[in-house]
């Protein structure tokens, strides 16, 4: 019996490296076909399918509206239920005057709005709440930035249990310098989840702001499992994929060495979303399968953790 213990051992330990959320872990030969979304309404539904996507990402204040009644929300829930795509994803989390961080943060009153969200996410079936709002989270000018940083993290570990308790996932979004004076890569977004330590608390990276600050890919292999959601956009402009050209191939190789398995929005500035989506959708799946021929056995694995 005793010698059967390294054994078994062995194919628990095996077990528990399974997938987690938004990262794969499986088997290595498995394609590289992540789901693609919009940053848009759910009233763009119909648009984004025939586009080529597979769900929504709508925003939290505009579509779970936590600071109204419930009677108000039914008639978001029921544009959900008639959706011919799931909204699986809401960004835009906190409104400015809930300070996150500062001389005054308002953390009771951002648990109870998170509370209401997260509630209704479930029962619209959102899974992913982007903590982006650079207007909560910013630091006030002469404020301890230490301070700050413990503030927000304080924060992050009173959200989680909630999170878990209505089956959401709350991922922190690394926003560049001119939008925000705090959290601006994903090397810093890996360091802050890491020290919550909650796991409904996840990174998400933006390819976007990732160019804008001159953030390699490597900064993905090294977040390896935090990694829970992806926004996409060219650098320049923050047009559509193939507008401007953008080669993403670096990032999305990045991702499929971590066995990245969770959503890319694409999170852009439209002209005429139903006239440019499709070209968009086209354009970022040929990098995404030209990822895949080039790799084709995704051999080599490192979280960088």
């Amino acid at each position: 019996m005793r010698r059967g213990r390294p054994l078994l051992a062995l194919i628990l330990l095996l077990a528990a490296g399974a997938a987690l959320p938004g990262h794969g872990g499986g088997n290595p030969g498995i394609p590289f076909s992540p789901r693609l979304g919009v940053c848009t309404s759910v009233d763009n539904a119909a648009i984004l399918k025939s586009g080529g996507c597979e769900y929504v990402e709508e925003s939290a204040q505009g579509f779970l509206i936590p600071d109204k009644p419930d009677g108000e929300f039914q008639e978001k829930a029921r544009a959900s239920a008639a959706s011919v795509l799931p909204i699986l994803a809401c960004n835009s989390f906190l409104p400015g005057v809930l300070r996150s961080v500062g001389p005054e943060p308002r953390h009771d009153e951002i648990v109870a709005f998170a509370t209401t969200a997260f509630r209704r996410a479930r029962q619209t079936g959102i899974k992913t709440i982007v903590f982006g709002s650079s207007g909560s989270r910013s630091i006030p000018d002469g404020f301890d930035r230490t301070e700050a940083r413990r503030q927000f993290i304080r924060l992050l570990r009173r959200l989680g249990p909630v999170a878990r308790k209505y089956g959401v996932v709350i991922v922190v979004e690394p926003l560049q310098r001119s939008e925000c004076n705090f959290i601006n890569t994903v090397a810093e977004g890996a360091a802050v989840v890491k020290e919550a330590g909650h796991p409904n608390v996840r990174l998400l990276a933006d390819i976007y702001h990732m160019l804008r600050e001159n953030e390699g890919p490597e900064s993905l292999v090294a977040a390896g499992p935090l990694l829970r959601h992806c926004h996409i956009a060219e650098k320049d402009r923050r047009t559509p994929p193939g507008v401007a050209g953008d080669d993403f191939t670096p990032y999305l190789r990045a991702l499929r060495r971590i066995r990245y398995s969770g959503g890319i929005s694409l999170e852009c500035r439209w002209g005429d979303l139903a006239a440019e989506l499709p070209a968009a959708i086209e354009a970022l799946k040929r990098q995404i399968a030209m990822v895949d021929t080039q790799d084709p056995g995704n051999k080599e694995v490192s979280h960088g953790l």
